[in-house]
């Protein structure tokens, strides 16, 4: 049986008294009980918007993972680490960028509302472009089966999803599986064949819903074809052959207003947790470097899986 992974992180730019960023705390001290939990400091996140302000990040990082410790976030049950300490996220994004349409970027929702909340800011980098895709790395790096986030991260993870789809559609095949799925393909006819081979594109192009099960359903009702034959232009429709990169599933978050005993950063208790790690910063230190190294070893064994099929495993 997979793996239950959830992998989440925040940048250390945001308000560190906001009602949403107890909740999130409060979902991982949750979720740290029931799956393998990777959660981290989005470094790189903050410069795509904060690159002016270096001073901010650093000051936060400590800040926000004491912070997280005083909550709850539990180091003996999931692993706390920093983004730019794992240079694996970056490798990744690098080899995702060569595959990623740019169309995909241009149309993200997200970009476009941010740019404009931010217009005081130039944004016009490709840093801010490319979050999207690094937000993705920071995902597929570790395979993970889940990422929590409220319901504006659902298009951040469909993104990431149709990401994993087409590197796996790209990677994935078995050797000579796309002569084979030709084949069939030509059994189909001229006509049924033209209309697969359309309906594949524009699914794998947009990776919506609707081609793809009309193209399902196309395929299951040619009596003609063997179980081989349709289960390879099955596979062929979806990319086909190994999973290299599991598409994650989105983790909805409660609402803020739907839980009542969210976590009290004014009780005396959390203050007294909070005091006793902001007196002993070396065990903070202990924690992050413990974290990172678990957290590469996970990345080092997935970019070796990616440079073997992308032909850069010399």
């Amino acid at each position: 049986m997979a793996i239950e992974r959830i992998v989440s992180g925040m940048m250390p730019t945001r308000n560190l008294n906001s009602d949403d960023y107890d909740l999130v705390l409060k979902s991982w001290t949750e979720l740290q009980h029931e799956y393998e939990c990777l959660f981290f400091v989005a470094d790189w996140h903050a410069l795509t918007t904060h690159y002016d302000e270096p001073e901010i990040i650093e000051e936060n990082i400590l800040g926000m993972v004491t912070d997280w410790l005083a909550a709850g976030v539990d180091p003996s049950q999931a692993t706390i680490f920093i983004q730019s300490k794992v240079p694996e996220h970056a490798e990744l994004h690098t080899l995702l960028s060569m595959i990623t349409p740019l169309t995909w970027l241009e149309k993200f929702t997200d970009y476009k509302d941010k740019h404009e909340k931010l217009s005081s800011k130039d944004l016009s980098t490709y840093g801010f472009l490319g979050y999207p895709l690094l937000q993705s790395a920071d995902i597929l790096i570790y395979k993970a089966t889940q990422v929590p986030g409220g319901k504006n991260m659902a298009p951040h993870i469909e993104f990431t999803r149709e990401v994993a789809r087409r590197f796996n559609h790209l990677y994935g095949k078995e050797k000579g599986y796309e002569a084979k799925a030709e084949e069939a393909i030509k059994k189909l006819g001229s006509k049924k064949g033209h209309l697969y081979r359309e309906l594949k594109d524009s699914y794998q192009e947009g990776g919506k819903d609707q081609p793809l099960e009309a193209a399902q359903s196309l395929i299951e009702e040619q009596q003609s074809l063997s179980l081989g034959d349709k289960e390879r232009l099955l596979g062929f429709l979806e990319g086909g052959g190994k999973i290299i990169l599991p598409e994650p599933e989105f983790y909805l978050t409660k609402s803020i207003d739907s839980v009542d005993n969210t976590l009290d950063r004014n009780s005396l208790d959390y203050k007294q947790k909070k005091q006793q790690y902001l007196d002993n910063p070396d065990l903070i230190r202990s924690v992050i470097s413990d974290g990172c190294e678990k957290a590469r070893k996970i990345a080092k064994d997935t970019m070796r899986d990616i440079r073997e099929v992308m032909g850069i495993n010399f």
